[in-house]
C-alpha cells in the first residue's frame, strides 16, 4: 500500500507539471536538444559515480578489523544497491546497501554506520556548495527561502556531527532512545551510535570523503548545465551551483519513488521562477532524472549475472544463506 501511494503521488505531480508545462512545447524542446552536450553529461555521470563508489570505499575504514569484504564485493553491493534505488525510496536502498554489505560477515551496525556517514556527508557537501554560489548570486528568485534551507541542513550536519565527536552527545541520543518503552529500539540505538562514533578517529578518512562528495556535487552541477545547454536554456552558470544541489536534496526525500514528481516539481520551482521556459525546464527535469538511471545501469547488469549464477547453481543457495546470517 505504502509503494502504491508513492507511486501515485509521483505521476500525479508529474502529470501535474506535464500539464502546466504545455506538453506539445515539451516534445518540441527535447527534439531540438544538442545530443552532444547530451553526451558530454552522460560520460560525467560515469565520473561522478566512480568517486561516489570511492567515498564509500573510504568510508569501510571504520569496520571492525578482519572484516572489510573484499573490492570486488564493496564495488558489487554499492552498484546494485544503484540500481535499486530506480525502483524504492532512497532510504530503502540505503537499507538496502547496509543489508547487502552486511552478508559478507560485516556487523550490520556497522554496515548501517557506513550508510549514513555516506549520506551526512553528501547533505554536507550540498549545503557547501549551495552556500558558496549563494554568496555570489544576489538577484536569484526566492534566495532568502533557499538561504533559510542551508541553515536548517546545517544545523542536521550539525547535529550529526555532534553524535560522531562527542560522546556527551551520543549520550543523549541513547538516552533519548531509552525514553521509548521498545527494547529493540534501545539496542538498535545504542548499536549504531557506537558505530557511527568510531568514525571520530578517523579524521583523514572523512575529510577525503567530504572532499569526494564535493566533487560529486560539481560533477553533477555540470552535468546539468550540459543538459541546459542542449536545451538552449538561458540560465547564468552560477545557478545551476545554487538550484542543482537543491534539487538532489529533494530527490532523496523519500516521498516517491527514484524522486519521480518531486523532481519535476523543484526545478519548476526553481528554474521557471527565474525566467525559464516551463516546457524546456520539464524537459530538462526528465533528462536529468534520466541520467541517473543510466548511472545505475552498471549495477542492472552486476544483479541480472548474480541471478544467472544463483540459477545455474541452485545447491550454492543454502551455503550462501548460511552465512549470510553469520
Amino acid at each position: 500500500m505504502s509503494r502504491f501511494v508513492r507511486i501515485l503521488v509521483a505521476v500525479v505531480l508529474t502529470a501535474l507539471v506535464l500539464y502546466w508545462s504545455n506538453p506539445s512545447e515539451i516534445l518540441g524542446a527535447a527534439a531540438g536538444a544538442d545530443w552532444r552536450w547530451i553526451a558530454a553529461s552522460i560520460a560525467l555521470v560515469f565520473v561522478d559515480r566512480a568517486l561516489m563508489a570511492m567515498r564509500w570505499i573510504d568510508l569501510l575504514v571504520a569496520l571492525a578489523p578482519g572484516t572489510r569484504p573484499p573490492l570486488s564485493a564493496v564495488l558489487r553491493v554499492f552498484f546494485v544497491s544503484s540500481f535499486v534505488s530506480n525502483f524504492v525510496p532512497s532510504v530503502a536502498s540505503d537499507l538496502y546497501r547496509a543489508y547487502a554489505l552486511s552478508r559478507y560477515d560485516v556487523h550490520l551496525a556497522e554496515s548501517t554506520a557506513s550508510v549514513l556517514m555516506d549520506r551526512a556527508l553528501g547533505v554536507l557537501s550540498v549545503v557547501m556548495v549551495v552556500a558558496a554560489a549563494l554568496s555570489f548570486s544576489r538577484d536569484l528568485a526566492a534566495r532568502g527561502a533557499l538561504i533559510t534551507i542551508v541553515v536548517l541542513v546545517f544545523a542536521l550536519c550539525a547535529v550529526a556531527a555532534a553524535v560522531v565527536f562527542s560522546e556527551r552527545v551520543a549520550s543523549w541520543v541513547r538516552g533519548a532512545a531509552s525514553l521509548i518503552p521498545l527494547r529493540v529500539l534501545h539496542r538498535v540505538t545504542d548499536a549504531l551510535t557506537d558505530a557511527v562514533r568510531h568514525y571520530a578517529n578517523h579524521h583523514a578518512e572523512m575529510a577525503r570523503v567530504l572532499v569526494l562528495s564535493v566533487l560529486v556535487q560539481l560533477i553533477r552541477v555540470l552535468q546539468a548545465w550540459c543538459v541546459g545547454t542542449a536545451l538552449g536554456l538561458q540560465v547564468p552558470f552560477l545557478t545551476y551551483f545554487v538550484f542543482i544541489p537543491i534539487i538532489v536534496l529533494v530527490m532523496q526525500i523519500p516521498i516517491t519513488v527514484n524522486g519521480i514528481g518531486t523532481t519535476q516539481v523543484a526545478f519548476r520551482e526553481l528554474f521557471v521562477r527565474q525566467g525559464a521556459p516551463a516546457p524546456q525546464v520539464f524537459a530538462f527535469s526528465v533528462i536529468f532524472l534520466a541520467l541517473g538511471i543510466v548511472g545505475t545501469l552498471p549495477g542492472g547488469v552486476i544483479y541480472a549475472a548474480d541471478m544467472g549464477r544463483e540459477q545455474r547453481r541452485p545447491g550454492d543457495r543454502g551455503t550462501r544463506g548460511v552465512r549470510g546470517t553469520s
